[in-house]
């Protein structure tokens, strides 16, 4: 699985003129099933972003992950985190999971961040959606699941 994780002040997901979900200071997490990922990839995934130390302590250092500041995530499915940009200037997105897989491992990891105990919002799966974020910082990183073994 793919995801990049931004440290946000405040971050929301508007579908159809509707505020679905809203969180203050915390992590937005834009996320893709990738073809092969299973509930493990989902899994560890969500342990690896669960501890993520990329909040400020009180020396000013990032040393503190996301449930040491009492913050909450904002999961967002994104299969263009997909894209294949090698040949020409249309990206390719045959690497994403189908559909029905990347929405069930995109709820899975929800429901693994909640498991461990963190506040979690949801975007809307295959909706058109409206992300608005602060980024503190800025603070970016990407992961990908195959990046480890």
């Amino acid at each position: 699985m793919r995801a990049l994780i931004q440290r946000v002040t405040r971050a929301s997901v508007t579908v159809d003129g509707q505020k679905i979900a809203e969180i203050e200071h915390g992590l937005l997490i834009l996320v893709c099933a990738m073809s092969g990922d299973t509930e493990t990839e989902a899994d560890k995934l969500a342990q690896r972003i669960s501890k993520l130390r990329i909040f400020k302590d009180d020396a000013g250092k990032m040393n503190r992950a996301v449930s040491d500041i009492g913050g909450a995530c904002l999961v967002v499915s994104q299969f263009t985190l997909a894209a294949d940009t090698s040949r020409g200037n249309r990206p390719g997105f045959s690497t994403a999971a189908p559909p029905e897989v990347g929405n069930h491992l995109y709820l899975h990891f929800a429901g693994a961040l909640r498991g461990l105990g963190l506040a979690v919002q949801t975007g809307e799966f295959g909706a058109d959606m409206a992300v608005s974020l602060l980024n503190d910082g800025p603070v970016t990183i990407w992961m990908d699941t195959a990046d480890r073994s």
